[in-house]
């Protein structure tokens, strides 16, 4: 596979050029004042370019520091709201998972439509090291900007240098002597010390992550390193070296999941684990969220191992896998495998003019895969498609670069790249020839008059810019742009002074101007400016704070505010302390020479607070104050909660609103559902003006949510938050038929049956009870609920008479109790032992060698009886035999038998004198040995007798018949002749004259045929009386040939998910060895494929092809005197 190269080195940008020192921190420097440009160079130059206004600096810190990056983005070019997100490497994510130190802040400045985002790392350590990057996402728009945070160990203070130096010598003057380097160089040695003990002990990673690599292998090292940003991989080596990894045995797991799994796309996946409880709640998460079975998640619970299967694996499982059993958890990581993406329709060569729209089209075999476009070596990417004229497009397995209007830079050698391919092609970009049809005229016009510059050339798509001095001129109130057809225009009303320049028309893309002049004409009038004091005519004008203007959020104010004065005064708005100049947005200020509007498109909270107008000429000026009051709906109600729950009621409660709109709150909507609908129901129609409410006639069983509504006179607010899922339920009705089962000396088991009534809220378990007889003190038996309708209740007094109840519990509460009409008495009841054998065991149990013995053999007798197990009059072997004995049962357990385990085993149970017992006969069979000594005896004419004897070992089991077999002595083919046959002889009759055969005789028992038959001795040769053959002598013909296919292979087109075969006939002798290849590769021991030859028809089955088996199949066949090839095209098809 190629691989492709790497991209251009890039311009460096301007960021990088700064020094470290100058690196924003937590509390950053005030930037210098910025130096004007060069006079050769215009200010806009600096400007960047693309979505981003500000890209994140490369940042150098002391570790222990905050750091903050910020960064801007242009909401002008985003088609909607974006979505930042900041990521450390390559794809590790940062978010609310990567810890408290760090914290992620968004803000929109909605009248410059600018975003900006900030990433502040506090007390950042050496693991934060590394590259970073920032992506922003909006729609098809995307774009993203990488920087550096490096991290430096914090400087230690040593104070006064000088300080550390001693001169030697005593009695003399400070600069006499010589200096005394040994304290200042153990000082330093000591220092150096600590700080490499430090950095060897810790490289500020999280201890988590140090976990995972001391359960990884070496070999998942550099992978792990990278996925989380490690750059000093020497120091993490060392650090695990030292590491004393401590194994936890784990609790809740027998068996972990791997720590990585890797499959291919398309294919199918089993994450196996293996828990110590089979009873266990378990679940699995993807990415931390739950996962839900369906066709795409399949559990599986075998014994006690629980599978995870994943079908049809996309790469959106390409994510981390976690399974939690109560609070232990273990985790792994899902590779998936893209398949080489080849290219099915290369990139064709082009010739284009100037300005011209051109599309490059490659396709792919398959769809969003991910390719590289490249231009003359340098790679092309999104990044830099804003700054240049190109855009990509995806359309299924097409990939399209498009250029709008194509340049003499565009033009080149382009080639696109994958992991299973690539293609080139040449792009060749033209000059157009422009003809200039009409130019432009010189004019000369008067003040206030109206100057229009014309000009037509030959080509109507044509596109260009005028100038003036060398300036662009840009369109304005006074200044027209315009471009019809093949004409170009440029308009100036109100022509001033100042306007007065060479004018010149560049069309785009070509190497042509049309230049002229205009000439102002000036005109002298002598003006005396009348003057006139400022005047605000507004009906609530006046400096007091009375003056409020009420208005509901979201609609609409526009405040036009008369002015007079002369000369025209000059408008001056204040929000507050704060002056007011937006002229476009939400909120806005519209002038017109004789009044000025304060206008709000869609009033918010936020805009609330006191206006102030104020206007200034030479002659005065004049002030008046507005309060703009903005009431709204209040918030929703918070904290709505369920208090208790009945069979058919409900008390909800709730807290009023932090933010009432500005308007006292009236009252509140109540609102119920059933879960899983979106059917929501009113309860009430006039406003409930308590914070608890009851919800009645509601079905038992059904989950409901709720939720409220607070109202003020403005209106309705926003529904609350929906209650938590709930479920009126009542208690059970009272257990029955509680009855005694068993008494002891100390004991007694109760057993009962469960409920006529359980109700929706179904049953957790029951609580036993008991009292003395006379007392009315009841003392609970067991402190958890049983599930099972019986318990036994132990430590009570020997001899005391005592009351029994039973009380129902589930989560509504419990139960009526079922209580014994009479005490019992606490006293244990001597039982006779009594085997009770099973009805198959009363004669021979027959079992096969290697099968289990797992005989259960219940008895009765109290007291607990004492249970011996023997054979022939002996203890039974422990080390074969498992014996494991309840109060009211014995299990003999063998795992493997074998035949020395048949024979009489006596099972004896005795309480003091009383005793029973048992015989049971077991006997182990297995095949039997093949016949003895097969002999023809007798033949005649088309007929033979075939004698044997039994076998020498019958398996411990009646020989029932025997499987009889003739073969010709050419061909060897076995053929049946007598099934089941009960003697130990048979007449083989119908053989063919002239042939000679052979017969085998296979053994039957219980267990089947024997597994090797026995053969016969001689052969039964059948002749034909009367008859000799003289043999002719000629010469044999040479039968050998090289392989020749009979039947070629066709190509085929078949459809994926349904299996196809390929077919072909091949001759040969000796007999060819067949290969079959794809793409002129062997096809191996692979389950896909499954290859038969059957007396030369030659077969190829694919089992559920996919577009990846597509190709070009061959199919090989050898032998000693030479070889044959066949080929085929095979196309799959994905169905539409």
């Amino acid at each position: 596979m190629p691989v492709p190269k790497p991209a251009a080195k890039k311009p460096a940008d301007k960021t990088k050029d700064v020094p470290k020192e100058a690196a924003p921190a937590t509390e950053a420097p005030p930037a210098p004042a910025s130096e004007p440009p060069p006079e050769d160079q215009s200010p806009t130059a600096e400007e960047p370019t693309g979505i981003f206004l500000k890209k994140p600096e490369t940042v150098s810190v002391e570790a222990g520091k905050d750091v903050l990056v910020t960064v801007k983005v242009n909401g002008k070019e985003l088609p909607g709201k974006p979505v930042i997100k900041w990521f450390k490497g390559k794809w590790l994510e940062l978010g609310s998972k990567s810890g408290a130190r760090f914290s992620f802040k968004e803000t929109h400045d909605s009248q410059a439509n600018v975003y900006t985002a900030e990433l502040q790392i506090g007390k950042v350590v050496i693991g934060d090291r590394g590259d970073y990057r920032c992506e922003v996402k909006a729609k098809d728009a995307c774009d993203s900007c990488s920087f550096n945070i490096d991290v430096e160990a914090p400087s230690q203070e040593s104070g006064n240098i000088l300080e550390s130096f001693k001169r030697s010598g005593e009695g003399k003057p400070e600069n006499a002597g010589e200096l005394d380097f040994s304290g200042l160089l153990k000082k330093r040695e000591v220092v150096e010390e600590k700080k490499k003990k430090k950095d060897e002990d810790d490289l500020g990673l999280p201890p988590e992550i140090w976990e995972l690599l001391k359960g990884a292998k070496k070999s998942e090292y550099e992978r792990i390193a990278f996925q989380y940003g490690i750059t000093d991989l020497r120091g993490m080596l060392k650090r695990l070296k030292k590491a004393k990894v401590e194994v936890k045995k784990s609790a809740a797991f027998t068996k972990k999941l791997d720590p990585a799994y890797q499959v291919d796309k398309g294919n199918k996946i089993k994450l196996v684990v293996e828990i110590s409880d089979p009873d266990l709640p378990l679940k699995w998460y993807k990415n931390g969220q739950e996962i839900k079975p369906g066709s795409k998640y399949v559990f599986e619970n075998v014994g006690k191992k629980r599978i995870l299967t994943i079908n049809k694996c996309t790469l959106a499982d390409d994510a981390a896998y976690e399974v939690a059993v109560k609070d232990e958890k273990c985790f792994t990581e899902l590779f998936v495998k893209e398949p080489p993406v080849l290219i099915v329709t290369p990139l064709e060569d082009q010739q284009v003019f100037v300005g011209d729209r051109v599309e490059m089209m490659v396709e792919v075999s398959e769809e969003g895969a991910q390719l590289m476009w490249m231009k003359d070596g340098v790679e092309l990417t999104r990044e830099d498609s804003y700054k240049a004229h190109y855009r990509f497009k995806k359309d299924g397995k097409k990939h399209i670069l498009i250029f709008s209007e194509v340049t003499q830079e565009d033009k080149g050698r382009y080639k696109v790249m994958t992991n299973g391919g690539q293609c080139e092609a040449d792009l060749i970009v033209e000059e157009k020839q422009l003809e200039v049809i009409q130019g432009i005229a010189d004019l000369t016009v008067k003040a206030s008059e109206q100057a229009m510059f014309k000009c037509e050339v030959s080509d109507d798509k044509v596109t260009g810019k005028w100038y003036k001095n060398g300036v662009e001129v840009r369109p304005s109130k006074r200044i027209t742009i315009s471009h019809t057809g093949r004409i170009h225009k440029l308009v100036i009303d109100d022509v001033r002074p100042e306007d007065e320049g060479d004018y010149t028309f560049v069309p785009d893309g070509f190497a042509l101007t049309l230049s002229a002049k205009l000439n102002f004409l000036e005109i002298k009038i002598d003006y005396v400016p009348k003057q006139e004091p400022p005047k605000i005519h507004l009906d609530c004008s006046g400096k007091t704070s009375d003056n409020t203007i009420v208005v509901v959020a979201g609609n609409k104010l526009r405040l036009d505010v008369a002015i007079t004065g002369e000369p025209p005064p000059t408008v001056t708005w204040m929000k507050g302390d704060q002056q007011f100049t937006e002229t476009e947005g939400r909120v806005h200020l519209e002038q017109k020479p004789d009044y000025s509007s304060f206008v709000i498109e869609g009033a918010e909270r936020s805009d609330e607070a006191k206006y102030t107008i104020k206007v200034t000429n030479p002659a005065g000026e004049d002030m008046a104050s507005i309060f703009i009051k903005v009431v709204d709906v209040p918030d929703p109600p918070e904290a709505v909660r369920i208090t208790s729950v009945g069979e058919d009621w409900a008390i909800l409660v709730w807290d009023p609103p932090k933010f009432d709109g500005g308007q006292p709150v009236t009252g509140y909507l109540i609102e119920r559902k059933k879960k899983g609908s979106q059917r929501w129901m009113k309860l009430n129609f006039e406003v409930f003006t308590e914070t608890t409410y009851e919800s009645t006639q509601m079905i038992e069983g059904i989950l409901y949510e709720m939720r409220v509504f607070a109202v003020n006179a403005i209106g309705v607010s926003q529904p609350s938050m929906n209650t938590k899922p709930f479920m009126p339920i009542a208690p059970t009705s009272e257990p029955l038929h509680l009855t005694v089962e068993d008494v002891t000396d100390t004991t007694t088991t109760l057993k009962w049956r469960p409920p006529d009534r359980i109700g929706a809220g179904g049953i957790d378990g029951y609580i036993v009870e008991y009292c003395l007889e006379g007392s009315e003190d009841w003392v609970a038996a067991n402190t958890e609920p049983v599930e099972r309708c019986g318990f036994t209740v132990k430590g009570l007094p020997t001899g005391a008479k005592i009351l029994f109840r039973v009380v129902g519990v589930n989560i509504a509460g419990r139960s009526e109790p079922a209580t014994l009409i009479q005490p019992v008495t606490i006293r244990e009841i001597v039982q006779q032992p009594k085997i009770r054998l099973p009805r198959h065991l009363r004669q021979t149990y027959i079992r096969k060698v290697g099968e289990q013995l797992n005989l259960v053999i219940p008895f009765q007798g109290k007291p607990r009886p004492q249970v011996i197990w023997t054979k022939g009059g002996a203890p039974v072997d422990t080390s074969r035999v498992h014996i494991r004995t309840t109060d009211l049962d014995t299990i003999f357990f063998v795992r493997q038998a074998t035949r020395e385990d048949s024979g009489e085993y006596e099972l004896s149970v005795q309480i003091e004198n009383m005793k029973d017992t048992a015989t049971i006969r077991i006997r182990v069979v297995e095949k039997a040995g093949p016949a003895e000594n097969v002999m023809v005896k007798e033949v005649w004419g088309t007929n033979a007798l075939v004698e044997w004897q039994p076998p020498k070992d019958n398996g411990n089991s009646e020989v029932t018949g025997y499987f009889i077999q003739k073969a010709d002595k050419k061909t060897m083919e076995w053929f049946t002749v007598y099934e089941h046959n009960r003697h130990t002889q048979c007449t083989v009759s119908d053989l063919i004259i002239g042939n000679e055969y052979y017969f085998r005789v296979y053994s039957e028992n219980i267990c089947g045929l024997s597994d090797s038959p026995g053969m016969s001795k001689n052969t039964a040769k059948i002749l034909k009386t009367g008859i000799h053959l003289k043999p002719l002598e000629y010469q044999e013909h040479d039968f050998r040939s090289a392989p020749k296919f009979l039947t070629p292979l066709l190509d085929r087109v078949v459809v994926a998910g349904y299996t196809a075969a390929l077919y072909c006939a091949v001759r040969g002798d000796p007999k060819p060895k067949v290969v079959w290849m794809k793409n002129k590769m062997e096809i191996h021991e692979d389950p896909k494929f499954l290859m038969t030859n059957f007396q030369g028809i030659l077969t190829l089955n694919i089992r559920r092809p996919s577009p990846f088996d597509g190709g070009t199949y061959s199919c090989r066949a050898v032998n000693d005197l030479g070889e044959a090839l066949a080929e085929c095209k095979l196309e799959v098809r994905v169905p539409q």
